[in-house]
């Protein structure tokens, strides 16, 4: 597949994004996965206006200046299934900013059920960019099994709408959902890419204190995926989706402070650096590829990668320089930059 310029253009100049976190707010249930307070960190289940200026301005000194377009999020809740007048004021507050021209645009996430063309044409008056969807699943058996209330018929049609508006579209898939499988995340994932979404979000599904699925876990009647097979099997579907030249900006949960905290997660494959694993999988792969492809005899080796991938090279405290060590009996492994390579390339001497 050719990237489109507008594709292009997006993957290369990803937006600032200043989060502005709405637990719950909208939704019309509570998921079996769900506890949004401890998801996203956030205490409370709203935010004032004067409050909300403060978090915006403040985030905007982070912002370095190359840095660019800067759009605010709302995120956490279902954003459209707010009342007509909540759904304005937010808008309004984030509209401000944009008038000003300290933001270019606003960015939210919702339910694909909550899409139809009534809560559109409410946007047609605010500056919002982009839509990210909360699809999960597209296998509707997981879908009642998580308790989402939705169907895959309805982020077919959400998709359809939102690409009549010409807005950015985002998607966000789970993997590891109750009544889930490798073969329904990998199917998943390509009627995802099917849709041609602008990017994607994969995140591992992990038990959270005062969910429902934690009751499941106590019970027994659920088991999450463990780090190592979340973190190969969201490696395949991220792969899935590169084929298809399909941005994915985040794979696993953002890291907070309750996250960390084994109270808060009982079970599952939350790793603050859960990205980073996966692309370190990709480069291991990559590195045994091309090490048997090479059919080295030597005791030391150079791996050659663009500067910005020698982290992941590398693996979490030199994971996979160790292992490569103890599989091929090296004594010495160079991982040096190469700037000719692409972010996912190496080469070996």
């Amino acid at each position: 597949m050719v990237l489109t310029s507008r594709r292009q253009n997006q993957q290369k100049h990803r937006p600032f994004v200043i989060p502005i976190f709405l637990p719950h707010a909208g939704c019309p249930h509570q998921c079996v996965f769900c506890n949004q307070v401890s998801i996203t960190g956030v205490k409370q289940n709203t935010v004032g206006p004067d409050q909300f200026r403060r978090q915006i301005r403040q985030f905007l000194k982070y912002k370095k200046e190359d840095r660019k377009p800067v759009q605010i999020a709302f995120f956490g809740g279902n954003f459209l299934g707010l009342k007509q007048e909540e759904i304005e004021s937010w808008l309004e507050l984030a509209g401000e900013f944009v008038s000003q021209g300290l933001v270019d645009g606003i960015r939210f996430s919702t339910r694909p059920d909550t899409i139809d063309a009534e809560r559109l044409d409410i946007l047609e008056n605010y500056p919002v960019a982009t839509v990210e969807l909360g699809v999960q699943s597209m296998d509707d058996q997981v879908l009642v099994q998580a308790g989402r209330g939705h169907r895959a018929s309805d982020t077919i049609r959400a998709v359809e709408a939102l690409k009549e508006r010409q807005l950015d579209i985002g998607l966000q898939m789970m993997v590891g959902l109750p009544g889930d499988s490798e073969a329904r995340s990998l199917t998943t994932a390509r009627k995802i890419a099917d849709l041609d979404p602008d990017f994607v979000r994969i995140y591992p599904t992990v038990v959270v204190e005062n969910s429902r699925l934690a009751e499941w876990f106590k019970k027994g009647k659920y088991l999450p995926l463990s780090l190592e097979n979340a973190v190969t099997l969201v490696k395949k579907v991220y792969l899935l989706f590169k084929q298809e030249d399909i941005d994915v900006i985040r794979m696993g949960l953002q890291a907070t402070d309750d996250l960390g905290n084994d109270s808060f997660v009982l079970a599952g494959p939350y790793h603050p650096a859960f990205g980073h694993l996966v692309y370190s999988e990709i480069f291991w792969d990559k590195a045994i590829a091309a090490i048997e492809a090479a059919e080295f005899v030597k005791d030391t080796l150079t791996i050659f990668v663009n500067p910005r991938s020698i982290s992941k090279m590398r693996g979490l405290n030199n994971s996979n320089i160790k292992s490569l060590k103890r599989k091929y009996r090296l004594e010495l492994i160079d991982v040096l930059p190469d700037a000719s390579l692409a972010e996912e390339e190496l080469t070996v001497r």
